[in-house]
């Protein structure tokens, strides 16, 4: 599943063999849904960027605040245990439970991503 960004939103796309088309939703949202759909990459993203630029519009006509995808907070469970571990730690580092976490997950995220991309770079000089 590849990513499209426009104006701070993130939209998915996604391919339908039944419709022969790309289609995808932009992530994020809770209460709005905003779908868009193209034959090609360039027509899935000239939908999306429409689609965005069309909710935008109608919440401005409306007069009211449009979603934002993702507001940045996150309620996060861990065991005890853990939570205890890591306010440990982060206090021993001089940092924060929340900046520990960020950083942790920033890691993470870069390390999947990096072995997604490897694995996509085999599977395309495989063909």
């Amino acid at each position: 599943m590849g990513l499209l960004k426009y104006k701070g939103y993130s939209g998915s796309v996604e391919y339908s063999p039944e419709d022969n088309c790309l289609f995808g939703k932009v992530q994020g949202m809770r209460k709005a849904s905003i779908l868009y759909e193209g034959k090609s990459v360039d027509e899935v993203r000239k939908d999306f960027e429409e689609s965005i630029d069309f909710y935008l519009e109608n919440c401005k006509e409306r007069n009211i605040q449009p979603e934002k995808p993702y507001s940045g907070k996150l309620n996060l469970r861990m065991s005890p245990d853990l939570h205890s571990r890591v306010a440990a730690f982060a206090s021993s580092t001089g940092t924060t439970i929340n900046e520990f976490i960020n950083k942790a997950i920033s890691k993470e995220l870069e390390h999947e991503i990096a072995l997604q991309n490897n694995i996509y770079a085999k599977n395309n000089t495989r063909n």
